[in-house]
C-alpha cells in the first residue's frame, strides 16, 4: 500500500494506492460524509489482484483531508470533481476508470463532463444524475427521511451519538440480500469517526451545491458506462439509476 497526501491549491487530499502502478488505474470516489475507509478492503484488494492500480481517497471534510468549519462549505461538487483530477495528477496518471458511489457518483459524472479525455470508464453506484430535474421520480423513502431528520437534533460533537446515528444509517441502507452485520458496521463507523481530523466538518456535505449547470451534459459522455443500483435503495430509488442509463445512452434513431 502506498499512502500519499496530495497538496494542490491549499487543498490536501489523503490517498492510498494498491497494486502495480503500471496497471490500469481505477479511482474510487466515496459519498456523503464517508471517508475512503468505506471502500471495503476485500473489494479494492480484489481489484488490485486483477491487475488494476486502485486508488482511494478522503473527500474534503472527511478523514485526513482538508476540512472546513461546519455550516458553510467554501466549495461545491464542482470543486470536488477537480479533486479527482488533483489525485490523478498527484500520481502522474493521465486517465483512469472512475468508480463513484452515492455523492461520489455525482462527483464522477461532473469529472467526466469537465475532463472527458481523462475518464476511461464510469461506474456509478447508488447515485442520481447531475443536471436533471428528478422531482417527478421517486424520492428517498419516508422512513429514511425521518431518520435523516434526526441528524438535525443530535450533538455532532458527541462521538457516541454520532456513531449510533451513523450505525442506524448503515442498517437502513444495507439492503436485504445479505444479513446485516451490526458489529462490523459499528467497528467501521467508530474507526472513521476517530480517524477524522474533524468529523463534524463532514456535515458540510449536506450543504453542497452542484456548482455549474450540467443540464444536458450527460448525453455527451460516450465512455463505457456501468450503473449498479439496488432495487431497495431508500435514498436514491432505482428509477434514478435507470434515468442515468436513459440520459447517457439515449436510444439512437434507426
Amino acid at each position: 500500500m502506498n499512502e500519499r497526501v496530495i497538496k494542490s491549491d491549499d487543498v490536501e487530499i489523503a490517498t492510498e494506492a494498491f497494486g502495480d502502478p503500471s496497471h490500469q488505474p481505477v479511482l474510487l470516489i466515496m459519498g456523503f460524509m464517508a471517508s475512503m475507509l468505506w471502500w471495503p478492503e476485500a473489494f479494492y484488494r480484489q481489484l488490485a489482484a486483477q491487475n488494476f492500480h486502485v486508488i482511494r481517497y478522503d473527500n474534503r471534510d472527511t478523514g485526513l483531508s482538508t476540512f472546513y468549519e461546519p455550516g458553510s462549505p467554501p466549495y461545491t461538487m464542482d470543486d470536488m470533481a477537480e479533486d479527482t483530477m488533483r489525485v490523478l495528477d498527484g500520481y502522474e496518471i493521465d486517465s483512469a476508470q472512475l468508480v463513484g458511489m452515492s455523492m461520489g457518483g455525482m462527483i464522477a459524472q461532473i469529472a467526466a463532463i469537465k475532463h472527458l479525455g481523462r475518464v476511461r470508464t464510469l461506474t456509478l453506484i447508488s447515485t442520481t444524475p447531475v443536471g436533471m430535474d428528478t422531482s417527478a421520480l421517486p424520492q428517498a423513502s419516508s422512513a429514511y427521511m425521518e431518520h435523516a431528520a434526526e441528524g438535525e437534533i443530535i450533538d455532532w460533537s458527541d462521538h457516541s451519538q454520532v456513531i449510533d446515528f451513523i450505525v442506524k444509517d448503515t442498517r437502513m441502507i444495507a439492503g436485504t440480500a445479505h444479513p446485516y452485520d451490526e458489529a462490523r458496521a459499528r467497528d467501521l463507523v467508530e474507526h472513521d469517526v476517530k480517524r477524522a481530523r474533524n468529523f463534524i466538518s463532514a456535515t458540510n456535505h449536506f450543504a453542497l451545491g452542484a456548482g455549474a449547470d450540467w443540464t444536458g451534459k450527460l448525453a455527451d459522455l460516450e465512455m463505457p458506462l456501468l450503473v449498479i443500483h439496488g432495487p431497495a435503495d431508500p435514498i436514491f430509488p432505482i428509477e434514478l439509476g435507470s434515468s442515468l442509463v436513459t440520459l447517457m445512452r439515449p436510444p439512437r434513431p434507426d
